[in-house]
């Protein structure tokens, strides 16, 4: 894990165990690479029961409860799908907080609209959920690397308002 990933988690790690709260992922293109970092942390057992790596639309709607009409008016790489796999997650682990991430990370699956490095996010806290769109740029593993990077990033600037300046 690089130290900058390493960072992230263990300060999102600390921001949950003080205030007593649990996490969880719902990934698609990321692989689990979001609950890998948080898992790489000692201890995350205290705020990380579990989460979901939903590749297919089917796991997307059996696993979190993505709506078939959602997919099919938005597709599958979309905030609206974010949104829905972020509040999904929460219920199906009774989560505090969720991070879900769907996009392409490439070679292939983009589109002229989505091109390879479009990268959707839902942030699901208590009765509010926030979703971003990225658009990175590299070869598959940089984009899921960044992809990770960007969810522990804005989950800490989301959820606790920390300000990542200084780390």
């Amino acid at each position: 894990m690089s130290d900058r990933l390493a960072q992230l988690s263990q300060l999102l790690g600390q921001h949950l165990t003080q205030s007593q709260a649990t996490l969880t992922t719902a990934e698609s293109c990321t692989g689990g690479g979001i609950a890998k970092a948080l898992t790489d942390i000692s201890g995350c057992s205290a705020y990380f029961d579990g989460g979901f790596v939903t590749y297919s639309e089917q796991s997307k709607q059996r696993f979190l409860g993505v709506l078939p009409e959602t997919l099919h008016q938005f597709g599958v790489v979309s905030e609206n799908v974010a949104q829905e796999m972020a509040e999904g997650a929460c219920h199906a682990f009774s989560a505090n907080y969720a991070i879900s991430v769907t996009g392409y990370a490439g070679p292939g699956g983009g589109t002229e609209d989505m091109p390879v490095g479009t990268v959707c996010f839902g942030f699901a806290s208590p009765g509010h959920t926030t979703t971003h769109t990225c658009h990175f740029s590299g070869n598959r593993e940089a984009i899921r690397q960044q992809s990770v990077v960007f969810a522990l990033t804005t989950a800490l600037e989301t959820f606790f308002k920390i300000k990542l300046d200084t780390v």
